[in-house]
């Protein structure tokens, strides 16, 4: 008996075992789901705090995290949308979506998007201002805590030595910019003023200056300096004044100038590792490492070679706006193993993002120089120029041993080097840019010049020229007509120099005529220059061009007389006529096929200008209204509510929102078609923009539903009657293609502030109203059997 009670009790506990396993997994998923429903909403939950923002890493950063979280001003400069706010110890670089009116101490809310700009910095959707207050207090900052970026964003105060004070423009605004020297280094503050005269008291004084914090960077992104951002002369303290007015101190003969020169380096050593791309003995050597390079002046005249893994130690230093590193030495560590070549545009070398790399970029031959101490090659990239260098070593070894190529002019050659900056290097401007070779294997022709060039025919105009010199040796009896011919050969040889500058000239004005119409220049100052270009074309004779969206361009004559004018038509790519472009030229002279050809090259151009600026408009006009309809799109109107709840602040004003839904309107695609659809729609629309006032805004928000923004409304009745007249403008038949038929539409509305002070309120009270029209119509229909007709309630015509 004990035997069976314990297998049965066994028994029982094996079942319950399993039934609980069976559940097991069950049990797990739904954990896992809640797990992952909790941790998705987290994960989509905008950070409130700055010190939230702090703790993203730079990849977090780029992903771009929703935020919403109070903050002060700081610093505002409107024209280029550069704000900085402080909460506590935490400050941050915003961009705002739009100009703001925001002042120091504005208390503001933020919401947008983290991004990778210059740092951490925010992407703002909205500012929204709470309340105005104090200013943050500004902290003392030393240069090593700017230069880490431990107060980044944050309203600091600097003590340093102004050693400058200029006028400077920035955003196409005049500011003043001073240089100013502290215990670690250089610092520069942008102050918000346009009267230096007024600072240059402060030169060689001790000053506290008080601004937002942040770094100067090149290209690369790397930190190259410290900017204060400073909004008035007031936040600038005299702490010290000058002992001596600098322009009463006694002249210094230019020869003597070094006797003055003081200079206390606080610099610390750091060492760096990385593949030699370039070494130029006693004078520089270049490292790569993945995506980073840095240049090292150097006096090491020891035998390094492309490709060797070394360490280099020397002090950081910054030069015409790059970062490198002065008095370095060099140490190898592993043989070479030369670092591939990486291929770019010209456009992705002349922003600087890769100064310093190992690159490779492909044009044609337009001129070299052989001098004494290097070979400059200038090649064309399509209508931009760049030099490839080449420098012989310092230690005056012999030339020929190098064996650099003689080029022909035309051809098309691979060029691999170092890529240097001709001018300083920032983070967001373009600049012209060099290629620095390492040998002759860096430069590889990839196809010959065509056998017709201006290099052939002067090698062949030399030839007859050395021919012509041999005649008049020959005979005395043929001199004078030798010479004759020899001063015509040379003659035209300088005309064709000339020719060949000229030319050179005018690729270069196309050059920037074509950039300008890449930019947001205005048409008008497009045709003017491509006006200027043709009018140097043509030696000066006055050009200009009549243009449908404007009126004569250029610089017509007042008077015609004693002028042959010739003309060519600006023809649409499509085979539209776009307008004309005139020249006025002598009577005197004859026409030619020069003329010809400068009229029909400002009349490309000028077509290329009109196209891209009307392509630019018809783009903008899509992104706001709606191409079937002629209708604003739903993100015109939900704006334009924006901005109007955002104008009427505590002001007492009153609009209304009117919404209005076609009735059954899918039952006219399925019977007619789509097309008769559209007309449909277009119909409804022109019906509906008639109703409304000057002033009032139609959008079609989607498929059959329509929305009208009435911003005057004086009263509720107002809105009503606007709201009857858009339904009542369904009344009359509707004739599509033969068929006819009659429609109708369920109207709500809403009013502000009484309905709601939000868009998002005022949009579902307006909806809200129009479904309630729509539902007491159908049970109108309902209770009436006989009211209930045609696909839109009304019978059909056919």
């Amino acid at each position: 008996m004990g035997m069976r009670i314990t297998e049965e009790a066994l028994q029982r506990a094996i079942q319950s075992a399993t039934a609980f396993l069976c559940k097991l997994p069950a049990v797990v998923v739904l954990l896992g789901a809640l797990c992952a429903t909790a941790w998705g909403q987290s994960a989509f939950a905008p950070l409130t705090t700055l010190r939230e923002i702090e703790t993203l890493s730079p990849d977090q950063a780029a992903k771009g995290v929703a935020v919403q979280f109070e903050a002060t001003v700081v610093y505002y400069r409107s024209y280029e949308k550069t704000l900085y706010v402080q909460d506590g110890i935490y400050g941050i670089l915003v961009q705002p979506d739009t100009n703001y009116q925001l002042a120091p101490g504005d208390r503001v809310l933020i919401k947008g998007s983290t991004h990778r700009l210059l740092g951490l910095s925010i992407a703002s959707e909205s500012i929204t201002v709470l309340q105005h207050g104090p200013v943050p207090p500004a902290v003392p900052a030393s240069f090593d805590q700017l230069t880490r970026g431990d107060l980044d964003g944050r309203l600091v105060t600097v003590f340093a030595n102004v050693h400058s004070a200029d006028t400077v423009v920035t955003s196409g605004v005049r500011s003043t910019l001073l240089q100013m020297y502290t215990e670690g280094g250089e610092i520069d503050a942008l102050v918000d003023t346009d009267t230096p005269l007024a600072m240059s008291h402060l030169l060689d004084s001790d000053v506290a200056v008080t601004g937002a914090v942040s770094g100067r960077f090149d290209g690369k992104m790397q930190q190259t300096g410290i900017l204060l951002h400073v909004s008035s002369l007031a936040d600038v303290k005299i702490l010290r004044p000058a002992a001596l007015d600098p322009w009463s101190l006694p002249l210094t003969p230019m020869d003597s100038a070094l006797q003055a020169y003081h200079v206390r380096n606080l610099s610390r050593r750091i060492r760096v590792r990385g593949n030699v791309t370039y070494f130029e003995p006693g004078t520089a050597i270049v490292l790569q490492s993945g995506s980073q390079s840095l240049w090292a002046s150097t006096l090491s005249t020891d035998s390094i070679k492309i490709g060797e893994t070394v360490d280099v130690i020397g002090f950081p230093d910054v030069q015409n706006g790059m970062l490198m590193l002065a008095g370095a030495q060099v140490k190898v560590l592993n043989d070479a193993d030369p670092l591939a070549p990486q291929g770019f545009t010209w456009e992705q070398l002349a922003s600087g993002k890769h100064v310093y790399d190992l690159v490779a970029l492909q044009g044609k031959v337009v001129a070299q120089v052989h001098g004494v101490d290097k070979d400059e090659y200038v090649l064309a990239v399509g209508d931009n120029l760049f030099s490839a260098i080449y420098r012989y070593p310092a230690s005056g070894a012999d030339r020929s041993s190098e064996s650099i190529k003689n080029l022909q002019q035309g051809a098309t050659i691979r060029v691999t080097g170092i890529c240097i900056m001709n001018s300083p290097n920032s983070f967001d401007a373009r600049s012209s840019f060099a290629i620095l070779l390492r040998s002759a294997d860096d430069l590889a022709v990839v196809g010959r010049a065509p056998l017709l060039s201006i290099a052939n025919l002067t090698k062949l105009v030399s030839v007859l020229a050395v021919l012509m010199f041999g005649v008049l040796v020959w005979g005395a009896m043929l001199r004078r007509r030798v010479r004759k011919q020899t001063a015509s050969i040379t003659a035209r040889v300088a005309a064709e120099a000339n020719e060949e500058r000229r030319n050179m000239q005018l690729e270069q004005w196309r050059s920037r005529i074509l950039e300008d119409i890449n930019s947001s220049r205005p048409l008008g100052e497009l045709i003017d220059h491509i006006c200027e270009m043709v009018s140097f074309t043509l030696n000066g004779a006055p050009c200009w061009c009549e243009i449908a969206e404007e009126k004569n361009l250029g610089k017509r004559p007042a008077s015609m007389d004693g002028l042959r004018v010739m003309s060519h038509d600006i023809t649409a790519r499509s085979g539209g006529a776009l307008g004309a472009i005139h020249a006025g030229l002598s009577v005197k002279t004859d026409p030619t096929d020069d003329e010809e050809v400068a009229l029909a090259n400002g009349a490309r151009l000028a077509m290329l200008a009109v196209e891209t600026r009307k392509l630019y408009s018809d783009l903008l006009y899509r992104s706001e209204f709606d191409l079937l309809t002629d209708a604003y799109n739903r993100f015109s109107m939900q704006r334009y509510l924006e901005e109007l709840i955002n104008g009427s602040d505590g002001k007492g004003k009153i609009f209304g929102l009117i919404y209005i839904d076609l009735d059954e309107f899918k039952q006219i695609n399925d019977v007619y078609g789509h097309h008769v659809g559209d007309l449909y729609l277009q119909e409804v629309a022109m019906r509906m923009r008639r109703q409304l006032r000057t002033g009032d805004m139609l959008a079609r928000l989607g498929g059959d539903e329509f929305a009208a923004l009435v911003p005057v409304v004086r009263n509720l009745a107002q809105i009503e009657e606007i709201a009857t007249r858009m339904e009542r403008c369904f009344d009359a038949p509707f004739n599509m293609e033969g068929h006819v038929f009659r429609g109708a539409a369920s109207v709500g509305y809403s009013l502000y502030p009484l309905n709601g002070t939000t868009s998002e309120e005022l949009l579902k009270a307006a909806d809200s109203a129009m479904y309630a029209a729509k539902n007491a119509r159908r049970a109108a229909r309902g209770s009436n059997p006989s009211t209930r007709t045609g696909t839109l309630g009304l019978p059909f015509e056919n």
